[in-house]
């Protein structure tokens, strides 16, 4: 393939790939979450801008300090940028698939997303902040100027790169194996205590490297470029490597048998939902991912509560023990009835069957806080919360913040694809939006609130007295639920089709 067929490839896959966003089904009903997804981007650029004019102008009489002291700890910049990106980018080797069984050698499809990646507005996006703070502490120094200025922000933007590259390594091997985000966390926290904490080698050696690109020293732009010709080629090799896997990927899923989990025979209709409950955990990619993803969030959250000093007092305190009892619910149950979507016919062909399978789903997340409620026995044990507090969050949970979720089980009308990576965009609607958000946030004021005026005891209690109602009427409140969701059943069953593949 010549250079100009390659051009027309990459305009081409360039398109396509724009087009593949306007043309979802869901497109029309989304653009209130686009919408809103612009604006949060622009509030974070203004964010980034602002904190550049701050942090420049704190300095105004030694700018190249300030400078120095931000190139020193420019590896925490590139280990958040690291993690955010696990958010919100796929691999190639899952976009490369569309275009497999076209006659267009595999070499060029991967190489243009590969470099697509390189391109990527996204590694620019820091620069927000980089710009105004190198404006003020690098072009305004009479013995750098703008030349300092201009290879100051080519050298970071070069960085950005890099680590796209980097990160794109740890996330084609996490989608082999979710154990191997461990490996970069290890790496990045032996990094920080071996090279920071411990000795300040790595601080020294960050301020000189980015002094280099301030001087325009072409030796520290040629050792970027370097690593990233060789993450790049490293890449090439590992997403050719895994497509065909990606392609005819099929699951070893441990069998489940029933009999294993005979103790739920005697519920009945309601057994056998929670027996699908505890599978679909075991199976499916999507769902298992979210349960891990939502046990490690609390194990870190009880972790930092229980052995740091970072959230001993104010609404942080609040928000943390609100946060570990519902995080789960939230993650899951924001997509409620969208994994059922894949078979939602089958549902509809029994007399309510979708009300035993809501009735088992309440009763599943409620075992599920279990997880929480041990996890806190830390942060109680080392006198940051009193029991009332932590028995108030464990019933306040279950009686009304689940309400809230299982109210989108009436509006969700998305099948979630079971073999979907974790990362791949979603089309929230404005009603997962605000009821997600809702049930996050009201409670942790509700809780603040008592907890302030009426001490953590009778605050606690205030909160049991809530949940324990919600708890008490899950029958009634279950079944109005149901009502409206069969009132709305053919709207959504047509819109669960027509999504089910896209």
């Amino acid at each position: 393939m010549d250079f100009k067929q390659f051009r027309l490839l990459y305009k081409l896959i360039s398109k396509n790939k724009k087009l593949s966003e306007k043309r979802h089904p869901m497109f029309e009903r989304n653009r209130f979450m686009k919408i809103f997804t612009y604006g949060m981007i622009a509030f974070m650029a203004c964010y980034l801008i602002f904190f550049g004019v701050v942090l420049g102008n704190a300095f105004q009489e030694s700018r190249i300090e300030a400078c120095d002291m931000l190139n020193q700890g420019i590896l925490f910049i590139l280990i958040f940028e690291f993690f955010v990106r696990f958010g919100m980018q796929e691999t190639p080797a899952q976009e490369v698939k569309p275009y497999k069984l076209m006659p267009i050698p595999i070499n060029a499809i991967v190489n243009i997303f590969l470099m697509k990646r390189g391109w990527n507005w996204g590694n620019a996006f820091f620069l927000f902040f980089f710009i105004p703070f190198g404006f003020l502490t690098v072009a305004q120094m009479p013995y750098f100027g703008w030349m300092s200025f201009i290879g100051y922000m080519i050298g970071v933007w070069l960085l950005f790169v890099l680590n796209a590259y980097w990160y794109l390594i740890w996330r084609t091997l996490i989608n082999q194996n979710f154990i191997y985000i461990l490996i970069p966390i290890l790496f990045y926290a032996a990094l920080i205590v071996f090279g920071m904490i411990l000795n300040d080698w790595l601080f020294t050696g960050s301020m000189i490297f980015m002094r280099g690109f301030i001087e325009l020293n072409p030796l520290c732009f040629l050792a970027v470029l370097l690593c990233i010709v060789a993450l790049y080629y490293v890449n090439l090799l590992m997403q050719k490597k895994f497509l065909y896997a990606e392609i005819a990927k099929v699951e070893k899923v441990k069998s489940v048998k029933s009999q294993e989990m005979s103790f739920l025979n005697r519920y009945g209709v309601i057994g056998e939902y929670l027996k699908l409950e505890i599978k679909s955990i075991a199976r499916n990619n999507v769902v298992r991912k979210i349960f891990i993803s939502g046990l490690v969030i609390t194990l870190i959250f009880c972790a930092i509560t229980a052995f740091t000093p970072a959230y001993d007092a104010g609404f942080m305190r609040v928000f943390i023990c609100v946060y570990c009892f519902a995080v789960y619910g939230i993650m899951t149950l924001t997509n409620v009835m969208g994994v059922e979507g894949n078979y939602i016919d089958g549902l509809m062909s029994r007399k309510e069957s979708v009300l035993s399978l809501l009735k088992a789903k309440y009763y599943f997340y409620i075992a599920m806080l279990l997880i929480p409620t041990l996890s806190m026995i830390a942060p109680v044990s080392a006198g940051k919360y009193t029991i009332y507090e932590l028995l108030g969050c464990l019933f306040f949970t279950p009686g009304c913040i689940f309400p809230c979720l299982f109210i989108l089980a009436i509006f969700n009308n998305t099948t979630l694809n079971l073999t979907q990576k974790l990362q791949q965009k979603t089309t929230n609607s404005k009603a997962q939006f605000f009821v997600s958000m809702a049930a996050m946030f009201v409670p942790m004021i509700i809780m603040y609130a008592l907890v302030t005026l009426l001490g953590s005891m009778w605050g606690g209690l205030v909160m049991m007295a809530l949940g324990l109602a919600g708890v008490a009427l899950h029958h009634v409140w279950l079944k109005a639920i149901y009502k409206q969701f069969m009132i709305r059943r053919y709207e959504n069953m047509s819109s669960f089709r027509a999504t089910r593949n896209a």
